[in-house]
């Protein structure tokens, strides 16, 4: 997957992951009633922040990690009909393995 952006800084871009729809007992959940989903894929990585001495510091996450992440964090963007997410390095929460 190829997006035209590129993040600046240790922001990251995030494809979220949908969870796997379960229906139980007949009943259909509309979208509207859905959680966001907090995991996701990370399509794009910043080269990193910049600390007070001008040395740039290292990214934790990069291409291809899924990722957790806050209910409310980041921003929505949408690029070419996909959504994504843009944030913050420090706003993930953890790497999935």
């Amino acid at each position: 997957m190829s997006i035209k952006i590129k993040p600046l800084g240790d922001r990251v871009i995030i494809s979220p992951i949908e969870p796997k729809e379960v229906v139980k007992g007949g009943i259909i959940i509309p979208d509207s009633a859905k959680e966001k989903p907090m995991q996701g894929k990370v399509v794009a990585a910043g080269p990193g922040a910049v600390n007070k001495k001008g040395e740039r510091l290292p990214m934790d996450v990069k291409e291809g990690d899924t990722v957790l992440y806050g209910k409310y964090s980041g921003t929505e963007i949408k690029l070419e009909d996909e959504k994504y997410i843009i944030m913050h390095q420090e706003e993930i929460l953890g790497v999935i393995e």
